[in-house]
């Protein structure tokens, strides 16, 4: 009888102990359980990130793009304005020595240069309608190589005159607000 009773004795202090193992089971899994709900929920923060940065960078992307096409669109309408304003420039070109012979005609005595004078003023007229426009008064101002072009120097009559335009030998023009033709200059020196 002492062997049922150590025996009973034996089952029932292995009874808590199994109560406990699987009270230390169940606290297992349920750590195991948060423990993946954490991993989950790190996953899914890493996820979330790497989408956000994703779309951060698809954003700046289309910025850019979006800006390089918006400054594509205004470069070539501002090159198609040139065009336009430029268009007649090489006709022009061509009809500048038309006009350099009327002034020359009006230098000679003895012509009669009603007719001519009056044929002159239209045609300059048409000219500064279409954006020409004569570089006039150049005579005293300083030489400028971007609107001048130097034929020759000369000793200046005056010391104000040094280094500064003496005389006009050909008109220069500009046709909006660009050279067509430099103006032929002597320079005092």
């Amino acid at each position: 009888m002492t062997d049922k009773v150590n025996e009973e004795m034996d089952q029932g202090l292995d009874q808590p102990d199994t109560v406990e193992n699987l009270k230390n089971g169940e606290d297992l899994k349920k750590d195991s359980q948060e423990e993946t709900k954490d991993e989950e929920s790190v996953d899914m923060e890493d996820a979330s990130d790497s989408l956000s940065k994703e779309n951060q960078e698809l954003k700046d992307k289309y910025v850019r793009l979006y800006s390089e096409f918006e400054n594509f669109r205004r470069r070539t309408a501002k090159e198609k304005l040139e065009m336009i304003d430029t268009a007649s420039k090489n006709i022009i070109q061509e009809i500048l020595p038309v006009l350099d012979d009327f002034e020359r005609s009006f230098k000679i005595e003895g012509n009669d240069q009603e007719g001519s004078r009056l044929i002159y003023s239209k045609l300059s007229k048409v000219l500064e309608s279409k954006g020409l426009k004569p570089m006039d008064d150049l005579v005293g101002k300083a030489f400028d190589a971007e609107y001048h072009e130097a034929i020759t120097q000369i000793p200046a009559p005056s010391e104000d005159l040094k280094g500064k335009i003496v005389d006009v030998v050909e008109k220069g023009y500009m046709l909006s607000d660009k050279v067509v033709r430099f103006a032929k200059v002597v320079i005092g020196n």
